[in-house]
């Protein structure tokens, strides 16, 4: 039986392509990363806005210009040969470096249409009230802003940047971390200084405690303050923006997240109960693919928000 031939190495193939052809065609490099990327060419081509068969046509393409194969396929997923693996470094750092090189030439590309998804509290509390300084320094920008913390925005191509409130971990992605979080009672001015105001822990248990998640926050800052968890009356909100919003009008005290309150308890319009605090959970980060992060747009929206929340985040 006669012995199958060793397929050639990736230094090989270059050397059989003549100087004017030695780069491959971008759009079948593209291919290239989106697919070791994910694995699958169904999932490339959602993220490139193509057909699959067109992935696939590029796929081929790029492995016949290199003489070489780039993935092993099955029915289900595919695997990056050690052809592939050896490609692939480089092909990401050329698009690194193609994107930061456009993001040194300057404002000038600070144009075109933008779609940001962030959680309702944080959009509400913090981009809505701050956006305009972006846009009106960025006139050629066009916004489009999605209030959701759902993680279909984090895999959807047709967002270039989600904030989400979370663990920090969305595999694919670049994460880059906003802000840390801790948490606090917080109120109204009038509720603090009404009939029945707050000056000692068990004041509260006269008002209600405005929750989120069934009061799992509330009972880690109480046992964080010394107080006992039992006679306590805990509303259930929806929502951190929600029960932010009834502490605002007088309804009860509310956890606030530092990020979050940052306005209110400058402005006057909400107070802080009490200096114990406790960490959140979780975090907020900034999340992109790959291929935009660096975009002048993305990263130039990016470094306004992370300036705005470190300019103006509430100490713990």
């Amino acid at each position: 039986m006669p012995k199958t031939p060793d397929l050639p190495s990736l230094h090989d193939a270059a050397k059989r392509l003549t100087p004017r052809s030695r780069l491959p065609p971008l759009n079948a490099l593209r291919a290239f990363d989106a697919t070791a990327r994910h694995l699958t060419v169904v999932k490339a081509a959602d993220e490139l806005s193509v057909t699959p068969s067109a992935v696939s046509h590029q796929l081929r393409t790029l492995e016949d210009a290199l003489g070489v194969q780039l993935f092993t396929r099955n029915k289900t997923r595919l695997k990056l040969t050690t052809h592939g693996e050896a490609l692939l470094p480089s092909v990401r750092s050329a698009f690194q470096s193609i994107a930061s090189a456009a993001a040194r030439l300057g404002d000038a590309v600070m144009v075109g249409d933008l779609v940001v998804s962030a959680p309702v509290g944080l959009s509400s509390r913090l981009l809505t009230r701050h956006i305009g300084e972006f846009l009106t320094a960025h006139p050629d920008v066009h916004l489009r802003l999605v209030a959701s913390n759902d993680d279909k925005e984090v895999y959807a191509p047709s967002v270039d940047v989600c904030i989400r409130y979370g663990t920090g971990i969305w595999p694919d992605r670049q994460v880059r971390l906003l802000s840390p979080v801790t948490i606090y009672p917080v109120c109204s001015p009038a509720l603090i200084n009404g009939p029945q105001g707050v000056r000692t822990l068990d004041d509260l248990r006269h008002h209600l405690l405005l929750c989120e998640d069934g009061g799992a926050e509330w009972t880690r800052w109480l046992l964080a303050a010394g107080a006992r968890t039992d006679g306590f009356r805990m509303t259930e909100m929806g929502n951190a923006h929600i029960a932010i919003e009834a502490a605002l009008h007088g309804q009860g005290v509310a956890l606030g997240d530092s990020l979050l309150v940052g306005d209110d308890l400058a402005e006057g319009r909400l107070v802080r109960l009490f200096a114990q605090s406790v960490p959140a959970r979780h975090a907020y980060y900034m999340v992109c693919r790959h291929e935009v992060c660096e975009s002048p747009l993305v990263a130039g929206f990016t470094d306004w928000v992370l300036g705005k929340v470190h300019a103006g985040s509430a100490p713990g």
